[in-house]
């Protein structure tokens, strides 16, 4: 059987293969703590899934046009307009079956043939597999610990080519938890609108900020840059609902009609209940988010700085999402077992085979000598893993 060499080109996901033993385990009863779902641990708030149980008592379980409820449409455009002072007509916003969905359509919306497509590392596992997938090639761009792993002017400037289009860029980022100031926004918002570049940017954990972090859009910074950027966003990671998979992105209504036509030939309309759904989440009470918010800084207080505690092991403290990435370079070069271990990938498969703890290798997101770990879990989990940690360090 032939398979085609677009498919050939692309990866298979990297989290997938320590998803499927972690399975597996569970499978055979084995108890896990696992620290590497990107999802909130919290239930979905109770009025939003009364909303969706309410759509279908009404019967309310039908095709929606392709982009989207135009009553959701319109949810989300008074929120861009409230929260990240941006005005969008609903003609300029589409919903999709996920955030990951609007990334996909953005970048097959703008991306041909051999356009560089420039992603800064550590960067989410999918988005060069699908710059791969619209022929594009993706472009990485090697960014500080030192700064928090975020793109510099200067880094950017660097990466640039003839053949560049779009930027890729994550805040508040997976798999750091880095967060971009708005000065530091505007400073690239100068480059990008110089070199005439595309943004897409996924803004998907834009409420899980911390320490009074004031959050703001790239896309708010002028009209210029504006009128250069996909912003993409959506509840699943804000409302605990990542199941229902709703996303959502806006931009010029050239690149949304783009995107529409795609969604129309591949998922059309996103899950109708699902829709309805979210419309609660924007419009109903917010109070569950700041919650899991409030709980996810204490939890984070907490791990980074026992993770910093342990031999062999650093760690910034993140300032978003809900992701700490401990750089463990030391404790590879100065594991001294006959069997040591060479990279990330063996670190986290003996913190799986031995341990039971489940954590996702740095190489899954181009930083090769860290870890990703989630603080989606209580915190007595939290202390366990700390514990365990500290124990394989030790015996490395």
């Amino acid at each position: 059987m032939s398979i085609s060499n677009r498919i050939k080109s692309i990866d298979t996901s990297p989290t997938m293969v320590i998803h499927a033993k972690a399975k597996e385990m569970k499978a055979r009863g084995i108890s896990l703590i696992d620290l590497s779902a990107g999802e909130a641990d919290f239930p979905t708030p109770v009025n939003v899934k009364i909303a969706a149980k309410n759509s279908i008592d009404r019967n309310l379980t039908k095709y929606t046009i392709n982009a989207g409820l135009h009553q959701l449409r319109i949810a989300i455009a008074h929120k861009l307009k409230k929260e990240n002072n941006l005005t969008f007509r609903p003609e300029e916003i589409i919903v999709s079956t996920g955030a990951k969905q609007g990334v996909f359509n953005a970048v097959l919306s703008l991306v041909d043939s051999g356009d560089e497509v420039l992603i800064p590392s550590p960067y989410w596992v999918s988005y060069p597999q699908i710059v791969k997938i619209a022929g594009g090639r993706p472009k990485f761009i090697k960014t500080p610990e030192s700064n928090n792993f975020k793109l510099t002017p200067k880094l950017l400037g660097r990466a640039i080519t003839k053949s560049t289009k779009v930027l890729i860029l994550c805040n508040p980022n997976n798999p750091t938890g880095s967060v971009y100031t708005r000065e530091e926004l505007e400073s690239l918002a100068e480059i990008i609108n110089w070199k005439k570049m595309y943004v897409i940017i996924d803004e998907v954990y834009e409420k899980l900020v911390y320490d009074g972090f004031r959050f703001a859009s790239l896309a708010s910074i002028d009209e210029s840059i504006k009128n250069r950027t996909v912003t993409v966003n959506g509840v699943s990671k804000a409302y605990a609902m990542t199941g229902w998979r709703i996303g959502y992105a806006a931009g010029p209504a050239v690149i949304i009609n783009a995107m529409n036509k795609i969604q129309g030939h591949s998922t059309s309309n996103a899950s109708t209940i699902s829709q309805h759904a979210a419309l609660e989440a924007l419009t109903g009470s917010q109070e569950e988010v700041d919650k899991m918010r409030l709980e996810f800084e204490v939890r984070r207080n907490y791990f980074y700085k026992a993770l910093n505690s342990i031999n062999g092991i650093k760690c910034n403290k993140p300032q978003g999402a809900f992701f700490v990435m401990p750089n463990i370079k030391e404790l590879i070069s100065s594991a001294t077992k006959k069997n040591k271990p060479k990279n990330s990938f063996d670190i986290t498969m003996n913190l799986l085979d031995k341990y039971n703890l489940v954590t996702v290798h740095g190489s899954a997101f181009g930083a090769e000598g860290y870890l990703r770990i989630t603080y989606t879990a209580s915190m007595r989990k939290l202390m366990e893993a700390v514990k365990i940690i500290e124990t394989a360090a030790g015996k490395l």
